[in-house]
């Protein structure tokens, strides 16, 4: 199982987004975190933005299929896109993310 990061400007684009992996079962499920303060550097110039923080449950499996969906979906011009093995995972929600990706 793999948790995978990404961030949006606005919690309607992250919902949209997070409906579409799911239907498209390349997610088990999106968490949608509002309130997500990020300070980054781009283009040279220190920048600060409110976001939106999704954590998307997937399998190692669907991993490259997902990562291409959601860039392709994705509204910024360098996408976040980081994913984290899931190395401890209760096994009957592991089994849930197993069947839920295809």
């Amino acid at each position: 199982m793999l948790v995978v990061l990404t961030t949006f400007a606005s919690r309607e684009k992250a919902e949209e987004v997070a409906w579409s992996l799911v239907q498209e079962e390349l997610a088990a499920c999106v968490n949608v975190l509002p309130g997500v303060q990020s300070i980054y550097r781009w283009k040279g110039e220190v920048e600060t933005e409110s976001e939106v923080a999704c954590l998307i449950k997937t399998t190692e499996a669907a991993w490259e299929r997902l990562r291409a969906r959601l860039v392709e979906l994705h509204p910024y011009e360098v996408p976040e896109v980081v994913a984290l093995p899931a190395s401890s995972v209760h096994a009957p929600y592991l089994e849930w993310v197993t069947s839920s990706v295809k």
